[in-house]
């Protein structure tokens, strides 16, 4: 529970009110008991109580923002290769894990076409060893050639040629081998689209529509089916811009789900785009949920608890410590082995406690487990704290 900033707070009274307060509640408390009970707390064995310490507490005023969850991944998964769907392996609400089969498309001319490149490439290896071959039958000519070099059967003119018979073998090593090169990719992108005829989930979710079916054309792009990942979820909420001030990443907010849970969320970012219409701005939070009563949904709707200002420190007492009669508030303290009554001025809860706005100051025992029968000066012996 959020306490909310108290505005207007009215003065606190002056010695005379506040000594006419304490004799009105004086009057009350023996009216309410009726008789002096000097006599008969004498008698009695003190009483086991146990007692929790006034004290300071931080209190935040906070505002209700409706927000909703919404998926990290959500989106259609597409057809990445053409073919013919011979096969779906989901329809709609299955849950699917990465990599899971969604549909599976008619291969046959997807495997003809690797064949059909798998045999060029080895046509064009076989042509890049065969003009190898003749390049090394070449350069042994060339070789013989020049050992004549210092004898009368040398020839000039055939040697230049030998050495032009090299260098075109050597051409059309390249660009035989550049022929390789190029029928090997195109294997590959074959090797990949017939890879590609097995359409997986991208990512684990839900799917939620099935957009083909068996013995229907796929093409390149074509949705197959649109799935949610209802496990990766953030909360997102439209905040006023007057509310923006105090939120930064990493700032801790409280969500409270339909069904009355709350849990905690800490803002990731901040749109930089404000609606013109709503002066409004989309804020994004991280929840960290705990346990939920039933599944949570993408879009479902929730509340956002968020600071509304600066936080502030009030004085507080326990819930347990006030006792009430007549309309007034009153509490036991604890003082020199006494329960001693005293009237308290209440504010705003602030979670378990109340905001004191007079008759207690910080630090004091106020009894919270065995006031219920207490009466004024009757002794007491602390058991343990509230």
């Amino acid at each position: 529970m959020h306490a909310r900033r108290r505005h207007n707070r009215p003065p606190r009274p002056g010695l005379a009110r506040a000594a006419a307060a304490v004799l009105a509640a004086a009057a009350t408390v023996s009216l309410w008991l009726g008789a002096d009970v000097s006599q008969g707390h004498a008698q009695q064995p003190p009483a086991v109580v146990s007692v929790d310490e006034v004290r300071m507490e931080a209190t935040v005023q906070t505002v209700p923002v409706i927000g909703r969850l919404v998926a990290l991944r959500a989106g259609e998964v597409a057809a990445r290769t053409a073919g013919p769907v011979a096969r779906l392996h989901v329809t709609v609400g299955d849950r699917v894990a990465t990599g899971d089969t969604i549909a599976v498309l008619d291969t046959v001319r997807l495997r003809s076409e690797r064949d059909r490149l798998a045999a060029l490439v080895n046509e064009a290896q076989a042509q890049v060893e065969r003009l190898t071959a003749q390049a090394a039958l070449r350069r042994q000519e060339m070789r013989r050639l020049e050992g004549l070099r210092n004898s009368a059967a040398f020839s000039q003119s055939r040697f230049e040629d030998a050495r032009q018979e090299v260098i075109i073998a050597e051409s059309a090593i390249g660009t035989a081998d550049a022929t390789r090169v190029s029928a090997s990719a195109g294997l590959s992108l074959a090797e990949i689209d017939l890879s590609w005829a097995t359409i997986a989930a991208p990512y684990p979710g839900v799917i939620t529509l099935v957009h083909t079916e068996v013995g229907a054309w796929l093409g390149v792009g074509d949705r197959v089916v649109s799935l949610i990942n209802d496990r990766d979820l953030e909360v997102e909420a439209d905040v006023p811009s007057s509310r923006i001030a105090g939120l930064e990443a990493g700032t801790a907010v409280s969500i409270v789900l339909d069904d009355g849970t709350e849990h905690t969320a800490t803002v990731r970012a901040v749109v930089p785009e404000e609606n013109a219409l709503t002066r409004t701005r989309q804020v994004r939070f991280t929840p960290l949920f705990g346990g939920v009563s039933k599944p949570l949904a993408v879009n479902q709707s929730l509340t956002v608890v968020l600071p509304a200002g600066p936080g502030r420190q009030v004085l507080t007492v326990h819930k347990d410590a006030i006792v009430r009669n007549q309309g007034q508030a009153f509490v036991y303290v604890a003082e020199d082995g006494q329960a001693q009554i005293r009237p308290v001025q209440l504010g705003d809860a602030v979670g378990g406690r109340f905001e004191v706005l007079g008759g207690l100051g910080p630090g004091e025992p106020v009894v919270v487990r065995g006031n219920e029968r207490l009466r004024p000066g009757q002794a007491i012996m602390v058991g343990g704290a509230g």
